[in-house]
């Protein structure tokens, strides 16, 4: 039997920040085969009712302090769920992606049925793709990944499995 002290019965979704909410659900969308499952806000801390401890809203509940947000939750075929925020930012005010080295930055990795295809595709619709990695021994043997960054810099990967004997 699984150890299991949490309780898990599944990966809910998944979470990311974007700088636009719009494009980026279109890109999801075109390139990802995503639908649209809900929309919320834009809606401020201001519109919503404090925390019993005083805090506004958003800090209390998400960590972000007087923010401005909106967001979208999306699926991908095969039933995964995405969900995109956009925070208000100041004129002027840009916010740098993490990349792969730094903690709390993360990827998600999608199983494709033609990896050659996939990564074409993104490459047309503005992602960065970066170099295929292949296993030809050990536990990952067949397996094949390739990275890419989203048009937001988001960190993604492809993977395509070699067919179990």
């Amino acid at each position: 039997m699984q150890n299991n002290p949490l309780g898990i019965s599944r990966i809910d979704h998944v979470s990311w920040t974007v700088e636009r909410l719009d494009p980026a659900v279109a890109f999801y969308e075109r390139v990802f085969g995503a639908q649209v499952l809900y929309r919320l806000g834009p809606v401020h801390a201001t519109q919503l009712p404090d925390a019993t401890d005083g805090r506004d809203w958003t800090e209390a509940h998400l960590g972000v302090k007087d923010a401005g947000l909106e967001l979208a939750m999306l699926v991908l075929p095969g039933g995964a769920r995405i969900e995109i925020f956009e925070y208000e930012q100041a004129p002027g005010e840009t916010r740098s992606p993490a990349t792969c080295d730094q903690v709390g930055s993360y990827h998600l990795s999608i199983e494709v049925q033609d990896l050659d295809a996939a990564a074409q595709l993104l490459r047309d619709n503005g992602c960065t793709v970066f170099e295929r990695i292949a296993f030809s021994d050990g536990p990952t043997s067949g397996s094949q990944f390739q990275r890419f960054l989203d048009p937001w810099k988001n960190i993604f990967e492809l993977a395509a499995h070699a067919p179990s004997a």
